[in-house]
């Protein structure tokens, strides 16, 4: 594999495992140690603007690699994996200017923060298919 073909995998890799660290593990710790759950909520919510921007970013170099070449493997990929990206990048898009905003302000926050955290949860399920397509259909082709 050419290390260009590589390139889908790093930025699907980099989408999930960042909602990974970020969603399931440094926020759950920020809630964890820091002195108050104010202190951690205006964390978290930096933490999760700069998730929303890496998702984008991801998913836009997904596309762009999807639609910048027409060989067999990549429209393998591309075609099982686009929906997933389009949905991970709106989620991350909803997310950051029609929930966030909500939460910060703290306008019925139990609601907002559940819907918030399922959308979360979708995203980071969205972007963990769209890096088995892309990863599993690149590795079937000879190295």
């Amino acid at each position: 594999m050419k290390p260009a073909d590589r390139l889908p995998v790093f930025a699907a890799a980099l989408w999930w495992g960042s909602l990974t660290a970020v969603g399931f593990v440094v926020v759950p710790l920020l809630f964890q140690h820091l002195s108050t759950p104010a202190v951690a909520g205006a964390m978290a919510a930096r933490l999760f603007t700069a998730q929303s921007w890496i998702a984008i970013a991801c998913g836009f170099l997904l596309i762009l690699m999807a639609r910048g070449r027409e060989t067999t493997a990549t429209m393998d990929w591309a075609q099982g994996a686009l929906r997933f990206i389009a949905a991970g990048m709106l989620l991350a898009l909803l997310l950051e200017f029609a929930v966030a905003p909500r939460i910060l302000a703290r306008q019925n926050l139990p609601l907002w923060h559940g819907i918030g955290s399922a959308m979360l949860l979708l995203q980071w399920v969205c972007s963990g298919l769209a890096l088995w397509k892309v990863a599993g259909l690149r590795s079937a082709g000879p190295s």
